[in-house]
C-alpha cells in the first residue's frame, strides 16, 4: 500500500497570453507543412483576381516559399496591416461570415506565417507607379520594381520553432504535399495558369483554359491535371435541383456538376477523389458517403471511384467557418446536399456505354418499320417479361424484347400503345416476326443484321454456356450472359418495386423479418440505444426487431428472411452505425436493393444454359437499353469489347 500524499500542483494565476505565443498558436492550427503555406498563400491570389500564378520552392518548401500572381495588389499602407493577426479585407461583418465566397477571411494566414518563419511582401496595386517591399520580421517598407501584382516570400519555415521542423519529412515528401495543393486548386481554377518550380527547374505547369464555369475549359483542365486517361474513362455529371416555390429560403438550387469515373477506372485507393463547393477543395463525409452510395451497384468488393465534383451552393446554407484550414464544411441540409450528389452521379452512371450509339427511331404512322430503323420496340414490350419469385424470368419470355435491325417494309408490327396494353398479343406478334425474318445462317431467307446498327453487334455463338459470343463494327464482343441477365433482371425489379411503393403505405413496404428462436443480445453504447429508440419504425421496415434488454444492453429478436443465417448481431451493429451517421431513407433503400439484388441472382439465367441465336440477340438488345448493364450486381464487368487491331496484334498480323 502506497501511503505516499498526493503531489498538490501549485495555483497558476489566469493571465493573457503574449500576442507572439497567440500567433505561435494560431500557427500550430493552420500551418502543419509547407503544403499549408502553399494553399493559404494561392487561396489570397485567387482572391486577389490572379490569372497566373507562379509558385517557386527549395527543399521542398522548408528553405524558400514563394507565390507569385498577377492580381490586384496591396497598397503601401496596407501591407503592414496585411501581417497582423485578423487582418483581412475579405469580410468586415457576421453578415459577410455567414455568406462566405472568397477563399480565404480568417485573416490569421499571414500572421501565423510570419511568427514561424522569414516573411517578405512584395506588392505594386492597380494604379500605383511603383512596388512596395516590407520586410516581415523588422516591419521595413521601401519601394522596389514590380508588375501589378503580390509576390509573397516564406523563408526558413518553422526557423523559430526547431522541434515542429523536426516533424517534417523528406524534401521530397513535402515537395509532393505542395504539388499536391496546387494541383487542387488548378482542378476547380481552369481559367488560371499554374506554374511550379523547385530548385530552378519547372515541374508542373498547365496554362489557362478559358472562363471559369465553362464546360470545355473543365474538361481540358482536367485532362492535364489528372490525365486524358480519366477524361476518357468517365462521364459527365450536371445536376440542379428545383427551389420550392415561395419557399427560397428552404429549398435553394444546388447545382452539381463535374466528371465521374466509370466503374472500370475505379482504384484501389482513393487518391483521385476531389471534391468543391462553391470552388473550395473540402473533405467531408456527406459528399464522399452520397458519391460512393451511387456507386452501390456497379462497383465491385472495395475499389474507390474516381471523381471530380463542384457542389454550388447558396453561401448561406454552408458553414465554411468550422476548421482554421478551411478543408471542412458544415452544411445546413446536409440530407439535401447528400441527395443532390447521389442522384446526379447516379443518373450520370446509368446510361449504358453499350446502347450510347443506339439511335431510337420513330415509328412510322403506317405501323411499318423501314430498313433504317434498327431499335425494335422492346422498351414497350418489356411488360411481356413475366417473373415469378420462384423460378425467375423465362429465358424465352426474352424473345419478345426484341426485334431484328433489318425488317422488310411489307413487315406488320404493332403500334406502342397495343405494346403496353397487350403484352401477350406483343410477345406474339415478336415472335411470329422472330421466326420469319432471324433464320439460322446459311438456311434462311432473312436479310443478315448489320453489325453495324447494334453497339454490341450480333450474336455469333455461345462459349462453354458461359459467354456470348458477337461481332460489332469494332470487332468481338464477349458477354458474362448470367451477370449480363441478372442486372437485366435487378434493374426491372427495382423498377417494379418503385412503382409498387409509390402507390402503397409505408406499413406494406417492410421486409419480411424471421424471428430468432433465442434473442440475440450485445452491449451496446448510449449513441446504439439511442438510434434504437429513434429508429424504432425505420428498423421495423428493414425487417429488424430491436428492443433494450438492460440500460447497456439491446437484444436482436428478428431479423429480415433473407439474412437469417447471417450474423444478427453484426448485422445489428452495421445497421445501427447507418442510421446513426447517414439518412434513414438511405438505409432502408440499400436494404432494399440487395434483397431485391438476391432475387435477381436466383432469376438469372444460369450457366451452362443453352440459349438460342434469338435468345442470345434479345439479351444484348436489353442490355443496350438497360441502365447500368455495363455491371452486374456485384459490380463486375458484363461484356468486353476486343477490336480488330487487337485480335491482328494477337496473331501478328501485318509484321
Amino acid at each position: 500500500m502506497n501511503d505516499t500524499a498526493p503531489t498538490t500542483l501549485p495555483r497558476r494565476p489566469i493571465r493573457e497570453l503574449p500576442d507572439e505565443l497567440i500567433s505561435q498558436i494560431a500557427a500550430g492550427e493552420v500551418v502543419e507543412r509547407p503544403a499549408s503555406v502553399v494553399r493559404e498563400l494561392v487561396d489570397n491570389a485567387l482572391d486577389a483576381g490572379a490569372t497566373q500564378i507562379t509558385v517557386r520552392l527549395l527543399a521542398g518548401g522548408v528553405r524558400l516559399i514563394s507565390v507569385e500572381d498577377d492580381g490586384c495588389g496591396i497598397l503601401p499602407d496596407e501591407l503592414p496591416i496585411a501581417l497582423k493577426r485578423h487582418a483581412t479585407s475579405k469580410i468586415g461583418s457576421l453578415l459577410d461570415l455567414e455568406s462566405v465566397s472568397t477563399m480565404g477571411f480568417r485573416g490569421e494566414a499571414l500572421a501565423a506565417i510570419n511568427s514561424i518563419a522569414d516573411c517578405a511582401l512584395l506588392s505594386r496595386a492597380t494604379g500605383q507607379n511603383h512596388a512596395y517591399l516590407l520586410e516581415g520580421q523588422t516591419g521595413e517598407l521601401k519601394p522596389v520594381a514590380r508588375t501589378v501584382g503580390t509576390t509573397v516570400e516564406v523563408k526558413e519555415l518553422f526557423f523559430s520553432t526547431p522541434a515542429r521542423r523536426k516533424f517534417l519529412k523528406t524534401d521530397a515528401t513535402e515537395l509532393a504535399h505542395c504539388v499536391e495543393a496546387v494541383r487542387r486548386h488548378a482542378l476547380a481554377r481552369p481559367d488560371v495558369g499554374f506554374a511550379i518550380w523547385h530548385e530552378g527547374k519547372l515541374i508542373e505547369q498547365w496554362r489557362r483554359c478559358g472562363e471559369r464555369g465553362s464546360l470545355p475549359a473543365l474538361e481540358q483542365r482536367l485532362a492535364d491535371v489528372l490525365g486524358s486517361d480519366f477524361v476518357e474513362r468517365s462521364v459527365w455529371v450536371d445536376f440542379s435541383t428545383n427551389a420550392t416555390p415561395g419557399r427560397p429560403d428552404y429549398a435553394p438550387i444546388i447545382k452539381v456538376w463535374g466528371r465521374v469515373g466509370i466503374p472500370d477506372a475505379a482504384r484501389a485507393r482513393a487518391d483521385q477523389q476531389f471534391c468543391y463547393v462553391n470552388g473550395r477543395f473540402v473533405r467531408d463525409k456527406v459528399l464522399t458517403h452520397a458519391a460512393r452510395s451511387a456507386f452501390e451497384d456497379v462497383l465491385h468488393g472495395q475499389r474507390q471511384p474516381v471523381y471530380a465534383l463542384y457542389v454550388d451552393i447558396d453561401p448561406t446554407r454552408v458553414d465554411v467557418n468550422v476548421h482554421p484550414t478551411k478543408i471542412e464544411v458544415r452544411f445546413r441540409d446536409s440530407r439535401e446536399v447528400h441527395q443532390a450528389v447521389r442522384h446526379a452521379v447516379e443518373s450520370a452512371l446509368a446510361a449504358p456505354r453499350a446502347g450510347q450509339t443506339a439511335v431510337v427511331a420513330p415509328v412510322a404512322s403506317t405501323g411499318f418499320y423501314t430498313e433504317n430503323q434498327p431499335i425494335a420496340p422492346y422498351k414497350y414490350a418489356q411488360s411481356a417479361m413475366h417473373f415469378d419469385a420462384s423460378t425467375g424470368h423465362r429465358v424465352s419470355d426474352l424473345g419478345a424484347l426484341w426485334q431484328p435491325g433489318s425488317i422488310g417494309s411489307g413487315t406488320s408490327v404493332p403500334e406502342p400503345s397495343s405494346l403496353i396494353s397487350n403484352p401477350l398479343a406483343t410477345q406474339e406478334a415478336d415472335r411470329d416476326v422472330l421466326a420469319s425474318t432471324h433464320d439460322t445462317p446459311g438456311q434462311g431467307t432473312g436479310t443478315p443484321l448489320p453489325t453495324g446498327d447494334w453497339p454490341l453487334g450480333r450474336a455469333l455463338a455461345q462459349l462453354q454456356g458461359v459467354y456470348i459470343l458477337a461481332e460489332n463494327a469494332q470487332g468481338l464482343v464477349i458477354v458474362d450472359m448470367h451477370a449480363a441477365h441478372e442486372r437485366i433482371v435487378y434493374e426491372r425489379l427495382k423498377a417494379q418495386a418503385h412503382s409498387q411503393s409509390a402507390s402503397s403505405t409505408a406499413e406494406h413496404q417492410s421486409l419480411p423479418s424471421q424471428p430468432l428462436l433465442i434473442p440475440a443480445t450485445f452491449a451496446a453504447t448510449p449513441l446504439e440505444v439511442a438510434t434504437v429508440e429513434a429508429h424504432a419504425a425505420t428498423l421495423n421496415l428493414l425487417g429488424l426487431e430491436i428492443t433494450p434488454f438492460s440500460a447497456k444492453t439491446l437484444a436482436v429478436r428478428a431479423v429480415p428472411t433473407t439474412l437469417a443465417r447471417g450474423d444478427a448481431v453484426e448485422l445489428a451493429r452495421s445497421v445501427l452505425a447507418e442510421l446513426a451517421q447517414h439518412d434513414a431513407s438511405t438505409v432502408i433503400q440499400r436494404a432494399h436493393n440487395e434483397l431485391l439484388g438476391t432475387m435477381a441472382c436466383h432469376g438469372a439465367v444460369r450457366a451452362n444454359r443453352h440459349l438460342t441465336l434469338e435468345e442470345m440477340n434479345a439479351l444484348l438488345r436489353q442490355m443496350e437499353a438497360t441502365e447500368r448493364s455495363d455491371q452486374c450486381n456485384h459490380g463486375r464487368p458484363t461484356w468486353r469489347q476486343l477490336s480488330l487491331r487487337e485480335l491482328d496484334t494477337l496473331f501478328m498480323r501485318g509484321r
